[in-house]
Order: C-alpha cells, then sequence, then structure tokens
C-alpha cells in the first residue's frame, strides 16, 4: 500500500506488454488443453480429417480435372490451411476475455492483450500443425514442392489476420446482442464453405460466378496462396491488397466498438449469454 511507485520508461513498458502477452498466449494455447502435445495431434488430426474428406469428395465427384496441375493432395491442403485458420482465428478472438471478466482483476490485463494473445494462439498452433503435416506428408507419401513457400505462407497470414479482424468486430458486438452475434459467426463459417473457394480455381470460374465470391477476402488469400505454390498457376482475378485492407479496417472498427463497448461493462451481461 505504501510501496513506492517507480516510473517505467517506455521501453521497459513495452517490454512488459509482450512479456504479458506471451504468457497469456500460453494459456490461451493450453486452455483447449493441459497436453501441449495432444493439442496439437488433435488439430493436425482435424486438418488430416477435412482435407481426406474433400478428397474423397472431389474424387467420387470427378472434380479433379478442375484442380491445377500439380500435386493434388497439396492443392487441397492449401485451401483447407486457409479456411482454418481463418475460422478459428474468428472463433479464438470472439470468445476471448471480455471487461468482465475475472482475469480483468488483474491490473496488468487489457482487452487487447487477451485479443493479441488469442489470435497469436491460433496463428502458433495452425503454423505447426502446417509444417508437421507437410513433413510427414513429404517423408511418407511424396516429396513436397512449393514454388514460393514465405508467399505461401504470407498468405496464411493474411488468413489469420482477415480472421483476427472480423473476430475483433464480433467481440465487440456480442455484449450488446449475443444471440445475434453467434448465428452471425456461424452463418459465415459455414458459409465459407463453399464461398472461400477452396474447392475450385477462381482462374476456370465465369464473370458472373467470380462476383458472387471475390466479396470474400479469403476466396482472395486461398487464390493467391495457389498461386504462390504452384508453378504453374497464375491468379488472374483475385490480389492479396483486397483482403489486407478489408482486415485493416474491420480491425480498426473491432477496436473503436470494443472501447466503446468497454465504457459499459457490466457483470449483468454475463446472464444473458
Amino acid at each position: 500500500m505504501f510501496t513506492p511507485q517507480r516510473r517505467k520508461g517506455k521501453i521497459s513498458t513495452g517490454f512488459g506488454i509482450l512479456a504479458l502477452i506471451y504468457h497469456a498466449t500460453v494459456r490461451s494455447v493450453r486452455k483447449s488443453h493441459g497436453n501441449a502435445i495432444f493439442g496439437l495431434l488433435m488439430n493436425m488430426m482435424q486438418t488430416v480429417v477435412l482435407v481426406g474428406a474433400f478428397y474423397l469428395m472431389f474424387d467420387i465427384l470427378g472434380m479433379r480435372g478442375n484442380a491445377v496441375r500439380g500435386d493434388f493432395l497439396l492443392y487441397i491442403m492449401s485451401g483447407i490451411f486457409m479456411f482454418l485458420t481463418h475460422t478459428k482465428a474468428i472463433a479464438a478472438v470472439a470468445g476471448a476475455e471480455d471487461p468482465t471478466s475475472a482475469m480483468m482483476k488483474h491490473a496488468p490485463m487489457t482487452t487487447a492483450v487477451t485479443i493479441g494473445s488469442a489470435a497469436l494462439g491460433v496463428l502458433y498452433i495452425q503454423t505447426l500443425s502446417l509444417l508437421m503435416v507437410l513433413f510427414i506428408y513429404h517423408v511418407a507419401f511424396t516429396p513436397v514442392t512449393i514454388d514460393q513457400p514465405l508467399a505461401a505462407y504470407a498468405m496464411l497470414v493474411l488468413s489469420w489476420f482477415t480472421g483476427a479482424a472480423f473476430g475483433t468486430v464480433l467481440l465487440a458486438a456480442k455484449p450488446w446482442a449475443p444471440n445475434a452475434v453467434g448465428v452471425i459467426q456461424q452463418l459465415y463459417s459455414r458459409a465459407n464453405m463453399i464461398a472461400s473457394g477452396k474447392m475450385f480455381l477462381a482462374n476456370t470460374l465465369s464473370f458472373k460466378m467470380i462476383k458472387l465470391f471475390d466479396w470474400n477476402p479469403l476466396f482472395h488469400t486461398i487464390d493467391q496462396a495457389r498461386g504462390f505454390t504452384f508453378l504453374n498457376y497464375n491468379p488472374h482475378y483475385s490480389n492479396w491488397t483486397y483482403p489486407l485492407l478489408v482486415g485493416l479496417i474491420a480491425l480498426m472498427i473491432g477496436l473503436m466498438g470494443e472501447f466503446y463497448t468497454r465504457q459499459y461493462a457490466s457483470v449483468s451481461w454475463g446472464a444473458r449469454r
């Protein structure tokens, strides 16, 4: 109570915030499962099951001819990884700790830290899953060749960023209409099973069909990722600047909404969820 307060500089404060985000990220990652290795394996299994399901669907429906020339499984995985990262980032950020959470009783904690840690936790676990699945596929089945690996991974990060930005908007709106926000989140995630474009190539679509999908940032990141992954594919109807701009706008709206919502924080919100 009577301990003298020592004024901290900007550098020490910045390092303190980074350390806090690190520990909050570790907590966010381990929250899903106490055993980190088992949690990683569960995430990998989810990816493998989705890849297997889409492989069978493409094979049964005779859609393999619509894929890009190259490794067919790598074509499927390029869409699945982007989709899962985007969807999981939305769910994690939208479900992050709010101002009425018990964690906010600790002085250093802020909602910005919880949002950042939830998003970073998803990126961490998805990156590990990506590396492990590709490594196993490379060693056990066939060598994996990616034309521009860093650029392809940048599209994964962009998919994660847009998902985290959309999740921030949902987090800010959730206290005001929790049921409606939950429905919107579910509808968006389900719609992206098709609207994300992971089942087809943008270059093979007609102009009318492209207009049905090019509003979706995930459609652009998946198509661009395939352009960076495969030497024989050059995307003509997508770009990476659109999802970046949409993500930045959504993030600014979400942060402003979260700041406004925080002014009216109430413990009674928990009874409405």
